[in-house]
């Protein structure tokens, strides 16, 4: 993944973080950095697993949103 990808579109799909998980919420995004800004908010707000598929086919796990979102700047 390259920088510019944060400017690219991006698919966020939150599931609940409880026990067990059935459904999902799938959303677009313009942009990448609009997708991991609405993913933190969701880890903190709503307990929930985010998943991201970048334009470019990258899949962003939930440990790799935390790990790399702690403390970042997204928009």
């Amino acid at each position: 993944m390259m920088p510019t990808d944060l400017d690219r579109p991006a698919e966020l799909t939150l599931w609940p973080g409880y026990a067990p998980a059935r459904v999902a919420v799938s959303r677009s995004f313009p942009t990448l950095r609009a997708a991991l800004a609405a993913a933190v908010a969701a880890i903190d707000a709503e307990d929930a697993n985010p998943w991201i598929i970048t334009e470019g086919g990258d899949i962003l796990a939930p440990g790799w949103i935390r790990a790399n979102t702690a403390g970042a700047v997204l928009q």
